[in-house]
């Protein structure tokens, strides 16, 4: 009789679905090993293929047969809503550094003393490279996998069950015939650097961030809600340690990691038995040779007794262990010229400095440019173009200058003197203050910044056209048909524009047509998302509401942010007394209108657009109508907030302090000095029960 392999899925029964679901988990997850572990496939591609299409069809047949070990998992599941908490059993300690060769000496020399030992008594110790990942904890029960969890603090850990499942080098199912119990496996989870590099260029051709290095891919890939994400990023696993386990683990470390590789789990083959602290320090300098070809980052290798025996014997100090060390490697350095410093403008207008390097290998790694973060670093470290600096590559894609030889700086060598004109656009670059960034005001017309602004112009709390999004605006914006908010409406009504969008991949007459009607949907607007619409800095929906409802029209904000910009004390007051309007949106606001560029583009969006006033609220007979409130103290009958809604419900402006355009002070319990102010100026003060009359409150 034929085993269930050869039976076609629908022939199959539920009890020969079950037996052949356990025999291709077992299958895959073998040919999973070989491929992806020790690099000797034992099928093609096709035939790997076709034993996981029976599985997912044997299983969509049989969903409650779906086992927990199942190949399918390894793709991902439906996006989670936040990760739980896990607790760990056994803590996750961390370990102590040693910088230097005199550090080892001195650890293996107090091993010694504290087990009464000779000084020339051997010691065993297992070196092995440190990897430069993400720790994770993975807790199997009678073989099977149940949990994966971050380190999290030590005590509790992320629930990553889902992402980890999806990691090749993590069986689902402990290769033993006899399994332990309880066995919780702890390793680091990381990311080659070939596929951190294939990674980085998918995410710049669709002008996503980068990652900055290995260890930040790895970490936020394992850290998606959506296990999908992190099943299309190829992350590996080495196993080197454990925390709960039944039976306790007995022998020794190295003999440990020799059950874990028999078990189906990766263990770092470069692990090695050193019995002085010379044949460890020469363990270091043979590992940091061969650094820049692993393929993937470490920074340090790792010292532990190898006899379990003797580690129970030492414990702890504090929250690491006495019988393990880790020896990190110096950041990687190298000497270079600093060819020229330019300036880089991001989406949101920071300007960067970047040095442009006479390349130099670092690392293993040919760089041509350094950070320089920003004006303050340039001044603190004094970097001039000719300058010889020294480079530091700490695991970040651009390395930072952190040294300046001075003794060798060129004869008529200038400081560098930082614009204070955007290179990108010509406007005005500002640092606010308390700010180390120095930005550039014109948004709505910089290059540079063109495509982030016209994403959030059309998004939904401003204009909300649909069918313009961020895959629609970049397109637009390379063909030519976009380069202000104004462009956006002269989309509509115009035949050579819809001519041009016609000849676009993926637009079709249809397509068009819907988005000349959301267009014109949107030609009429509220004041508050008008002004959300042109990106200035900290305006959010709630300050965009307060602005419109103070000012009321579109012309007469625009008149009042001009007299801001003209350092007029009256119109800066006002705008800083709106309750709920802080110190650095005036000065954003400022600078702002003091580029002319941005008042262009704002009037030639207005002249496309109708910008609805604030209707008045509801309550003009009230006495409070058109007057501006201050509330002060605490209230009794209400809270703050609610005065302050029902203020503005009967058509009065809400301030945060006193100033001579005041009308009325609410006075609470400990009103303080706002009341002081208030008698200064005469203006007239209201207690809470005479304001509660007033506002018609019984």
């Amino acid at each position: 009789m034929s085993g269930a392999e050869d039976v076609a899925v629908d022939a199959l029964d539920e009890a020969a679905a079950a037996a052949e679901l356990a025999r291709l988990a077992a299958v895959i997850a073998r040919h999973d090993r070989l491929y992806h572990q020790e690099d000797a496939p034992a099928i093609s591609d096709a035939d790997y293929d076709a034993l996981v299409r029976r599985n997912r069809a044997i299983e969509a047949r049989f969903p409650a047969l779906v086992r927990p070990d199942s190949p399918s998992l390894r793709v991902g599941a439906a996006p989670a809503e936040a990760f739980g908490k896990v607790v760990h059993p056994v803590p996750m300690l961390s370990l102590d550094n040693a910088m230097e060769e005199a550090a080892v000496v001195e650890f293996l020399a107090r091993i010694r003393r504290f087990l009464n030992l000779t000084a020339d008594a051997p010691v065993e110790l297992l070196a092995e490279p440190k990897i430069d990942g993400l720790s994770c904890a993975l807790r199997y029960e009678a073989g099977l996998l149940v949990t994966g969890a971050t380190r999290g603090d030590g005590t509790t850990g992320e629930d990553i069950t889902a992402n980890v499942r999806t990691i090749r080098d993590i069986p689902q199912r402990l290769d033993t015939d006899d399994p332990p119990p309880v066995l919780e496996v702890r390793g680091e989870i990381f990311m080659e650097l070939e596929e951190f590099r294939k990674l980085n260029e998918r995410r710049a051709s669709e002008e996503l961030p980068v990652f900055a290095n290995p260890r930040n891919a790895a970490a936020g890939s394992v850290r998606q809600l959506d296990s999908t994400i992190t099943a299309s990023r190829r992350l590996r696993f080495f196993a080197y340690a454990w925390g709960a386990a039944e039976p306790p683990i007995t022998g020794s470390y190295h003999g440990f990691l020799e059950r874990l590789a028999a078990m189906g789990l990766r263990v770092n083959p470069l692990n090695r038995i050193c019995r002085s602290a010379e044949e460890l320090i020469a363990y270091h300098a043979e590992i940091g040779e061969r650094r820049a070809g692993l393929g993937y980052d470490i920074d340090g290798v790792v010292y532990k007794v190898d006899d379990l025996r003797l580690q129970q014997r030492l414990g702890f100090v504090g929250r690491a262990p006495r019988w393990a060390i880790a020896h990190k490697f110096p950041a990687q350095q190298a000497v270079t010229v600093v060819n020229d410093i330019v300036i880089q403008v991001g989406r949101t207008g920071a300007l960067t400095p970047v040095a442009q390097l006479e390349p130099i290998t670092v690392g293993g790694v040919v760089v041509g440019r350094a950070t320089l973060h920003n004006q303050d670093y340039i001044e603190e470290k004094d970097i001039r173009v000719g300058d010889t600096v020294v480079v530091q590559r700490a695991g970040d894609v651009i390395p930072q200058v952190v040294e300046v030889v001075t003794d060798r700086r060129p004869k008529g060598a200038m400081p560098f003197d930082f614009p204070e004109i955007c290179p990108e656009c010509g406007s005005h670059a500002v640092r606010l203050p308390g700010e180390a960034v120095r930005r550039c005001t014109g948004g709505l017309i910089c290059p540079a910044q063109v495509e982030a602004r016209l994403e959030h112009a059309v998004g939904r709390d401003a204009f909300d056209i649909e069918g313009l999004g961020k895959k629609q605006v970049p397109q637009l914006i390379e063909a030519g048909l976009l380069k202000a908010p104004a462009d956006i409406f002269r989309l509509a009504g115009d035949p050579a524009k819809a001519e041009a969008l016609a000849g676009l991949e993926g637009w079709g007459k249809k397509k068009i047509e819907n988005l000349v009607a959301a267009i014109e949907a949107r030609r009429t607007i509220p004041l508050d998302r008008f002004i959300l619409a042109l990106g200035i800095r900290f305006i959010g929906e709630a300050n965009a509401k307060l602005l419109a409802r103070h000012y009321g029209t579109l012309e007469t904000w625009r008149q009042a942010m001009l007299a801001v910009a003209g350092d007029d004390e009256d119109a800066r007051s006002e705008l800083a007394d709106i309750d709920g309007i802080g110190p650095k949106l005036v000065d954003a606001l400022a600078e702002f209108f003091r580029e002319p560029h941005n008042i262009e583009a704002l009037d030639d969006l207005a002249s496309e657009v109708t910008v609805e006033a604030v209707a008045s609220p509801a309550g003009g007979g009230s006495p409070f109508s058109g007057k501006t409130l201050v509330f002060t103290g605490s209230l009794e009958q209400m809270t703050r907030a609610e005065a302050k809604a029902l203020a503005e419900q009967l058509g009065a402006k809400v301030a945060g302090s006193v100033s001579k355009k005041t009308d009325y002070v609410v006075l609470g319990a400990d009103a303080g000095s706002k009341a002081k102010k208030a008698a200064e100026l005469g203006v007239e003060t209201l207690d809470e029960a005479k304001w509660l009359a007033m506002a018609g409150v019984s």
